[in-house]
């Protein structure tokens, strides 16, 4: 099941909420006493099934447990839960294998939960958690992939790891596909997997250098056209970090201008043409940091 089969448009939503209403004020008016006002709360069991579960994908572990208990045939239903696991966390090896007798997948949602606060606290502690409940393997591939299908995991603490395990690191960066994609878009969809960090160094180069070979992997025509190459899209990272902190820092009082951006580009990346760099410029201009 995905998660855009759940999320209906707000429209839609508010008119099968609105229909729901009415049926219920309906059904419900013959009996109602005189002189008491109607309940506001709407049973869970009677919303149409996507907007049942689209509710139930914003609770966490242990208020989903309580909504369990109070509807039961929801708190039940495997296939709830199954849903609620792979939208949460797109990818886990466990997924992929023949599951045993009696498995349970409101289960594997509180074991997911657990080891992804295990994971935000210390992230080996959490990844061999994950590894002892049978979770994940170890293989860089299969931990790449969970991490990028996964909206739980503290980008601070993911950070950490990355920079601990560069093998998983290199798989995640051949998940991303920047094919046909301007390069200040595909740095911000890098930068929105793999946080930057907050100060210059070896872990900001090594990302770079990572993103600039992906990059021209992905656009081959694109680097044949403007003759561009690993360097030269370093170097233009480079110019579009700087120049996004130049923009949008409120400390930084005289802005740098269109021209002396193409000025200053074109010294370091000399086969980048004049118009290239200025769309980067009007890019960061209209649309902001590459890596907010």
């Amino acid at each position: 099941m995905g998660q855009a089969l759940w999320r209906l448009p707000p429209r839609q939503q508010q008119q099968l909420q609105e229909e729901l209403a009415d049926r219920l004020a309906e059904r419900g008016g013959g009996r109602q006493e005189q002189g008491k006002e109607p309940h506001g709360f709407i049973d869970l069991e009677m919303l149409p099934p996507e907007l049942g579960i689209t509710i139930l994908s914003y609770l966490n572990a242990t208020d989903l447990c309580l909504a369990g208990c109070v509807w039961q045939g929801l708190g039940n239903d495997e296939y709830l839960w199954q849903g609620l696991c792979k939208s949460t966390w797109g990818h886990c090896s466990i997924y992929n294998r023949r599951l045993p007798a009696g498995f349970s997948y409101r289960r594997l949602y509180l074991q997911l939960d657990e080891g992804s606060l295990t994971f935000n606290a210390n992230p080996q502690e959490g990844i061999s958690y994950f590894m002892s409940k049978g979770i994940l393997v170890d293989h860089p591939t299969e931990l790449a992939k969970f991490i990028f299908y996964t909206r739980r995991l503290n980008w601070k603490m993911l950070r950490i790891y990355l920079d601990e395990r560069r093998d998983v690191l290199d798989e995640l960066v051949k998940l991303h596909n920047f094919s046909n994609q301007f390069l200040p878009n595909a740095l911000r969809d890098f930068f929105r997997h793999i946080h930057a960090p907050e100060e210059r160094g070896e872990y900001l180069e090594t990302l770079i250098t990572k993103f600039s070979h992906r990059f021209c992997t992905c656009n081959p025509g694109l680097v044949r056209e403007l003759g561009l190459s690993p360097d030269a899209v370093y170097v233009l990272c480079y110019s579009l970090i700087l120049l996004s902190i130049d923009l949008t820092s409120p400390h930084v009082k005289n802005k740098m201008s269109k021209r002396e951006f193409i000025r200053n580009t074109r010294r370091a990346a000399h086969n980048v043409s004049d118009d290239f760099v200025g769309h980067l410029y009007d890019n960061i201009y209209l649309i902001g940091h590459v890596a907010a």
